[in-house]
Formats: C-alpha cells, sequence, structure tokens
C-alpha cells in the first residue's frame, strides 16, 4: 500500500489544465447525467451555421461533440480565461479553424450582436446572461450544462468544517436571469449524482482543478485534514461525495415580424 507521503506528492505534480479528466480512471468515478449532454450538443452542432463555446476549458467538450456531429459549423468560436487552458483550446479545435479568445469569465464577450445560432457551455464558473442573449442570432439556442447547488458538499465539509449552502447556483436563479435577459427556456432538467475518491491522491487533483469545492485549496494549508481523509479511506473505503448538475436550454425570440 502507498504510503500518504507518496499519494500526497503524487497529486501535487499531476498537471491540471483542461478539463481531461482520464487521470482519475481507477482512482475516482462520478455519474454522469441521464441526458447525454455531449450526445445533445453534437446534434445542435449539426444544424447550426456559427457555434460559440463559452469558458470552453482546453475544448475538450465541444472537440468530443464535432467529432460526433454529422456535420460542422462554418463559424466555430471559443472563450477561456486562463491562459494554458486557451492554448490547449486553440490546439484542440484548430482542425475546424476555431478562433479562441481569452477573456475573463466575467468580461463582455467580444463578438458583435447577433453572431451565433447556437451558444454553448459546460460547467461555466459563471453565466454572463445579458452577454449571451446578445450574441445570439434571432431564433438562436443557448445550450449548457450547469454546475447546481451543493455540489460535492461533503467534501467541503470535511476539509473546511461545515459550511453553508448558497442558492447561486440553482436552477430557479438561472432561469429567473435567462428570463431577465431576454431568453425563454425551452427545457430544463436536474440530476443529483454520486461520486467516488478511492485514494487521496485523487482528491488533491480534483481540489486543484475543480478550485471552486475548498477555495483557496493547498496541499499545504489542508494536509491535516488530508491525512484524515486518508485514514479514512484506508479504513472504510472510498470518500463518497454528490455533485448536481443540471441541463438548461433557452432561445433568443425572433422577435415580430
Amino acid at each position: 500500500m502507498r504510503t500518504f507521503a507518496e499519494l500526497l506528492a503524487e497529486g501535487e505534480a499531476v498537471p491540471v489544465e483542461g478539463w481531461d479528466f482520464s487521470w482519475f480512471d481507477g482512482r475516482a468515478t462520478e455519474e454522469r447525467p441521464p441526458w447525454g449532454y455531449v450526445r445533445l450538443l453534437a446534434g445542435r452542432l449539426a444544424g447550426a451555421g456559427s457555434v460559440l463555446d463559452v469558458q470552453t476549458g482546453g475544448g475538450e467538450v465541444v472537440r468530443e461533440a464535432l467529432e460526433r456531429a454529422r456535420a460542422h459549423p462554418a463559424v466555430l468560436a471559443a472563450t477561456e480565461s486562463w491562459p494554458p487552458n486557451a492554448a490547449l483550446a486553440r490546439a484542440a479545435l484548430a482542425p475546424w479553424r476555431a478562433e479562441v479568445a481569452q477573456v475573463p469569465d466575467d468580461g463582455p464577450l467580444p463578438f458583435p450582436d447577433g453572431t451565433f445560432d447556437l451558444v454553448s457551455s459546460r460547467h461555466p464558473v459563471l453565466v454572463g446572461w445579458p452577454e449571451i442573449a446578445r450574441v445570439l442570432a434571432p431564433g438562436g439556442t443557448y445550450l449548457a450544462q450547469h454546475v447546481g447547488v451543493g455540489t460535492a458538499r461533503e467534501l467541503t465539509d470535511f476539509m473546511m468544517g461545515p459550511q453553508p449552502v448558497s442558492d447561486v447556483r440553482s436552477p430557479a436563479r438561472a432561469v429567473a436571469a435567462a428570463e431577465a435577459a431576454g431568453l425563454r427556456v425551452v427545457d430544463l432538467r436536474e440530476a443529483t449524482l454520486r461520486m467516488e475518491f478511492s485514494d487521496v491522491a485523487a482528491v488533491v487533483v480534483y481540489l486543484r482543478k475543480v478550485i471552486w469545492i475548498v477555495p483557496g485549496f493547498t496541499v499545504s494549508r489542508y494536509r491535516r485534514r488530508l491525512e484524515a481523509l486518508h485514514e479514512r479511506i484506508v479504513d472504510s473505503g472510498p470518500f463518497v461525495a454528490h455533485t448536481t448538475r443540471y441541463l438548461i436550454e433557452c432561445s433568443r425570440d425572433r422577435g415580430p415580424r
């Protein structure tokens, strides 16, 4: 059995750029939502002439959808705030001649009004509803999978002590904000999903990668709690937490004829 120190060192050394989670195979699992976001996105891509993927990470998700799609948009663009991810996205989406703009998550989208038939996003950190509505063409669609309320709260509470659960990420708030921006919600689905961590190295990589679960996480700062978590996994088996996800699809009306 590997020691706590060995697992900790491994967790600190793993690169965390992009949204490729293949390193976790055999170390952690996360149940997937029943609606199949990539499959849905692939279907929408086939019928869209111009597409924007917001907060694309390393472009992995939209690339997979593009590889599945029967047809590809003539115009493809993406945004990403973190420079290492933006570089990965440019490489991943180069076969589709995508424009990848590096912009802050809370900043304006650098595109003219009414540019895109489809705006997509998987797990955006922030959702700029007015900007999404602005860049959508009349009749255009926003299709996204959002992180919901209380995701991985069991892990947050273990590391930080009991924390209040905010409703900022609730579907109800998203619907209200979308409608306030002039969009019409046409689909909304929610799911609570099981996740398991089989060793503490997987926890370290996850918390380094998904930075909002334990804000300000570093191994040195949380070493004692990580050691307690390691001992718990050794004694009792995988650490279990739950994620929440919701699919939201909105339409920008065409307006009066």
